[in-house]
């Protein structure tokens, strides 16, 4: 019998999370701060979208035609009711890369985007999905993949492989994949507790086995039980895209930009020796130690001169996404840094009103406090690459799509009176998906009824969770009283009330 699985993990579901980068609204902005033209993305396509809960919401709120696969077909189902309830006209199949390459009912893409999957398919997968990517992807458009990276897997791919090859052959098969993963971490630290030679050379991986017990198991079953499993360097990623005419064009993680939140001095000064643009890139993945690359390449890059960049990044509108008060002026990229007071908190003052604002309209209202076009620039980059401010779109793609994210996030909300599977609702104004939580979808479906204040919301929230016999959690602890189930909701419905419900309101969530 043929393995449709492809060595792949299938038996277990991937989890329901949402990755804003592939988001092809995100490209604009990093292609333009290293001063590369991005295309319009009028068709876009995901590989590998798992529970598909990404392209869904990007389907739903963005302005491009999206298509798909993913070869699992339960993942494949979930998504396709995602789509049906959205009526966004999404194309989201179940086929193997292979069936996909050879469709002749799908465009040509502007954008194409794989998170992770690239790590955990075969090379005979990796070569399709090249030639899927020269075939369709039209000249000047964006290709967007992550992937585990070395050198910083380097140390723990040992480690991964007798875990993987423990779940394999000794784990036991008539207790499924979450069985073996248990039982594979539990022989991990007993292994650990003999001091081999190898974890005293490498001492990280002791505490990285800790850290991986307490993830979520539909993750680890995704991430190190594949298998294939192949993090790659920069440079090997290269040759691969090679055949498809790709040339390497920014990181998407907008905080990799700055690099003096990366780089000491004197590797900033190194790295400026280096003549070769993609070898300066390898020798940077050692200096941070780079263990996940988030990439944008591109079919043809197109170079803007200095006025036309500025000119383009002006016209580029965002808005604060996070409530003011919590905005930290601390900010983590690989070196932990404090921002400058006198730049960042007049910028947040001004957008705190939660409206679109053009960068333009930024640097006109902050010309007073005499910061330069290069200050805003790299404090909306931080910003926006932290999760506190987002990209806008036009008027005309917003209208649009809000038919699309209403449908799609009543449908969500609906299924947050079961389950806390999806965290994510879609936004029309940034065409992104944004995070909120269970409790807080339940005091949208609240709203939604017509309840007024924050005390009936948390009431409506007890009484859908109280009938399912569930209890609120906090600081790890299991809330037993009714009384005491009933102070915490309505003391986050208070916070959801003055923090989140203005932002949601802002990204037309509600």
């Amino acid at each position: 019998m043929t393995d449709w699985t492809a060595g792949y993990v299938a038996d277990i579901g991937y989890t329901f999370g949402y990755y804003p980068e592939l988001n092809p609204i995100k490209a604009r902005l990093a292609f333009l701060n290293k001063g590369l033209a991005a295309p319009q993305f009028n068709t876009a396509c995901e590989l590998g979208f798992g529970q598909g809960l990404s392209v869904s919401i990007h389907a739903a709120a963005g302005s491009s035609e999206w298509s798909g696969t993913d070869f699992n077909p339960s993942q494949a189902g979930f998504a396709q009711e995602l789509v049906e309830a959205s009526a966004s006209g999404a194309r989201l199949y179940d086929d193997a890369f292979a069936e996909f390459l050879n469709r002749t009912d799908l465009p040509d893409f502007d954008y194409i985007g794989l998170h992770g999957i690239w790590s955990w398919i075969s090379d005979e997968n990796r070569h399709t999905v090249i030639e899927f990517i020269r075939r369709k992807l039209r000249t000047g458009g964006v290709l967007y993949i992550s992937y585990n990276t070395l050198p910083g897997w380097a140390a723990f791919a040992p480690m991964r492989h007798l875990m993987a090859e423990h779940a394999a052959t000794i784990g036991s098969e008539g207790h499924g994949i979450i069985s073996r993963i248990n039982g594979a971490l539990e022989f991990s630290e007993k292994l650990l507790a003999t001091s081999p030679a190898f974890a005293l050379a490498n001492p990280q991986v002791s505490e990285r086995i800790k850290n991986i017990k307490e993830q979520n198991r539909q993750y680890l079953a995704h991430e190190y039980f594949n298998r294939d499993w192949h993090p790659m360097h920069f440079a090997t990623m290269a040759q691969w895209l090679e055949p498809a005419k790709l040339q390497f064009a920014c990181s998407a993680s907008y905080l990799d930009h700055i690099d003096a939140l990366n780089l000491s001095a004197e590797q900033q000064s190194f790295l400026k020796t280096i003549p070769d643009d993609m070898f300066r890139e390898s020798t940077r993945d050692f200096m941070v130690n780079q263990q996940f690359r988030r990439d944008y390449w591109v079919k043809g890059a197109r170079r803007l001169d200095g006025f036309e960049k500025v000119e383009r990044i002006r016209a580029i509108r965002v808005m604060l996404v996070t409530a003011r008060e919590d905005v930290s002026l601390k900010v983590s990229g690989a070196l932990p840094a404090s921002l400058n007071e006198d730049v960042y908190v007049p910028i947040l003052d001004y957008l705190a009103d939660y409206r679109p604002r053009t960068m333009e309209e930024i640097e006109q209202a902050m010309s007073a406090r005499k910061l330069s076009f290069a200050q805003i620039l790299q404090a909306v980059m931080v910003l926006t690459g932290r999760g506190d401010l987002a990209e806008v779109q036009v008027e005309s793609c917003i209208s649009r799509a809000r038919v699309h994210s209403d449908k799609l996030n009543a449908h969500i909300i609906s299924k947050a009176r079961g389950s806390h599977d999806i965290s994510h609702l879609a936004s029309p104004v940034t065409g992104a998906g944004v995070s909120v939580t269970r409790f807080q979808q339940l005091f949208l479906l609240a709203i939604n009824q017509g309840k007024k204040s924050p005390p009936e919301w948390a009431a409506f929230a007890w009484m859908i969770l109280a009938a399912q016999g569930q209890k609120v959690l906090k600081d790890g602890n299991v809330l037993e009283t009714e009384d005491a189930n009933m102070a915490e909701l309505t003391a986050q419905a208070h916070e959801f009330l003055t923090k989140r419900l203005p932002v949601l309101k802002a990204l037309q969530i509600l």
